[in-house]
């Protein structure tokens, strides 16, 4: 009897003692939850969606393009110029039907991205 007591009294003991032990070590993990960023987020500063360089040769397409594309009038994430030479600056497009450098897809909700079509400064605004 008096070994069942101190027996019981022992595994008290270590189960007050660990749960006491483990409540003052424990450290917060930092929880970072991925967001998608808003849409003035989505064209990097230097000029890039998802890895394709936004200058260059631009097919457009009625389906299935690299980028889905709004044009707006106000607050777009990238100011476009079209040129005829080669485009060489982010913002800088020409409209071609074959080796295109991307695709694009006009879109009325829903974009990946919205543009403004400029005559001056393309870029990121």
């Amino acid at each position: 009897m008096k070994k069942n007591i101190c027996l019981a009294a022992l595994i008290t003991a270590i189960l007050l003692s660990s749960s006491a032990f483990a409540s003052e070590n424990v450290t917060e993990v930092p929880v970072s939850i991925p967001q998608k960023p808003f849409s003035h987020d989505t064209v990097s500063k230097d000029g890039y969606f998802n890895g394709i360089r936004l200058a260059g040769k631009v097919k457009v397409v009625e389906h299935f393009g690299n980028i889905k594309v709004q044009v707006v009038n106000s607050f777009p994430d990238l100011k476009v110029k079209i040129v005829d030479n080669f485009p060489d600056k982010i913002g800088e497009w020409k409209f071609v039907d074959s080796f295109a450098d991307f695709t694009i897809q006009f879109v009325t909700s829903f974009p990946d991205i919205k543009i403004q079509f400029v005559n001056n400064f393309p870029g990121v605004p």
